[in-house]
């Protein structure tokens, strides 16, 4: 297996020179002098940040942006592929566990001179997109936390509260409150709930809990909020780690109890979720599950469902005696050999400043980076009527809330393409999570290289 690792080291080293290859090659789609290409993978997002192109249009005259959206799997495709073909955008929305790797095939164009000033974001936004040898390869664009959605008609039956629900704790041992409500919201086929006599854990009509898959390496919005609140960091070190943990003893004990819950008939079975139809907010728009770990992204998407009274909720108490989520932040970044760099670095810089941001703010989508883009999210939801302190409180308040990142390193997609059949092999398949033992020895090998 050492072996095979080593082979898979080398197939990615070998990626690195056609990319960089292929860019020197500079094979480029014609576009006029005066435009500027621009990626991003959200459709949802598309309106506002067209509204920001014609501003920045007005404001930089001769200057026009193109923006291309796509779906999130065929997004990375296209765009690994373009740097190859020499057809890359001049800009695309870039993620905080992949930009390592672009920046080492040396595929990004460093922002250093934009004028990036971490203080105009939130906390560690601009922060995170420093590569390893010490430039800015992107400017803040947005972020992200992880809460509880939940509908709030199978909670009145189940005779939960809002209050209730904003106070569960949990442990690896015994589950805690958290376990005893997902236990409580699950109901069989017969009508009787999972904390009943009698419950028949094969045949489940709602799941307390809705799944968002086995997770990959980062598990975002599956057991990241237990994993963080139970102390856990997914590498030795905070950012550009040498070694990942997944052999540890307490992320083991997380994992086992986490998903036992499937195996005990509250969280749905692996079985049930499909990444391009039957996600966690379908089965709960459907009325298969009762609530749901999912992204500040997703927002928009669970308080748009007909007829579906949905609630939020923060994520529960961890035996750190915190309460955990991922703070993730988006922000763009310019290629390389964009073939209209200057236009390109004016439109990143626009697309970083409040102006921009308190527009994007203003369609109530997503967080912008700036703290104004922020109040401007925050006050569209209001006026839709939803209420997002499930999603914004974790950020300001660090007494009782602890954020963290993706776990930044190299080699982050090996450390994927590793993890999800081992994850879904324990989920799904009933390997026993001392089996992360050899998966995290595959992936330090690659990552020692």
């Amino acid at each position: 297996m050492r072996i095979r690792m080593r082979t898979v080291s080398a197939l990615t080293g070998a990626l690195a020179l056609s990319l960089v290859t292929g860019c020197a090659q500079g094979d480029s789609v014609s576009t006029g002098a005066d435009t500027v290409t621009y990626w991003l993978w959200d459709a949802n997002q598309l309106p506002a940040y067209q509204a920001c192109a014609k501003g920045f249009e007005r404001a930089n005259p001769g200057l026009k942006v193109k923006i291309t959206q796509m779906g999130w799997d065929d997004y990375w495709t296209k765009l690994t592929a373009s740097f190859i073909a020499g057809t890359q955008p001049d800009v695309f929305t870039d993620h905080v566990q992949k930009f390592g790797q672009f920046a080492d095939l040396k595929v990004l164009e460093p922002l250093d001179d934009i004028g990036v000033n971490p203080a105009d974001y939130q906390a560690g936004l601009a922060d995170a997109w420093i590569g390893q040898d010490g430039h800015r390869y992107g400017a803040p664009k947005d972020w992200d936390t992880v809460a509880l959605f939940y509908n709030k008609k199978l909670a009145r039956q189940a005779g939960l509260t809002a209050d209730q629900l904003n106070s569960l704790s949990w442990n690896p041992k015994e589950g805690g409150t958290f376990e005893k409500a997902i236990a409580h919201l699950t109901v069989d086929v017969n009508g009787r709930r999972g904390d009943e006599p009698g419950f028949d854990k094969n045949h489940v009509k709602v799941y307390g809990l809705a799944t968002n898959g086995a997770g990959y390496g980062d598990g975002q919005t599956q057991w990241s909020p237990f994993t963080g609140s139970a102390g856990w960091s997914y590498t030795d070190e905070k950012r550009w780690g040498t070694k990942y943990q997944y052999d540890s003893k307490t992320f083991q004990s997380v994992i086992k109890w986490y998903f036992g819950l499937a195996k005990k008939g509250y969280l749905a079975p692996l079985t049930v979720y499909s990444a391009g139809a039957n996600q966690a907010n379908a089965q709960v728009a459907a009325g298969k599950a009762a609530m749901a770990f999912d992204g500040a992204w997703m927002i928009s998407t669970y308080y748009g469902f007909k007829g579906l009274d949905i609630g939020t909720a923060f994520t529960p108490v961890g035996p750190t005696g915190k309460r955990a989520t991922m703070m993730n932040g988006l922000a763009d970044s310019v290629t390389k050999n964009a073939r209209n760099k200057e236009g390109a670095l004016k439109w990143v810089k626009y697309l970083s400043s409040d102006e921009c941001q308190k527009t994007v703010g203003g369609y109530g989508i997503v967080f912008p980076a700036t703290p104004d883009g922020t109040a401007a999210a925050v006050a569209a939801y209001k006026k839709k009527g939803i209420d997002v302190t499930a999603f914004t409180r974790p950020v300001a308040d660090k007494k009782d809330f602890t954020t963290f990142t993706y776990p930044i390193t190299n080699y982050a997609a090996d450390m994927n393409a590793l993890m999800n059949p081992a994850m879904q092999d324990i989920y799904g398949g009933g390997k026993p999570v001392s089996s992360l033992d050899q998966t995290a020895d595959q992936i330090n090998l690659i990552l020692s290289q």
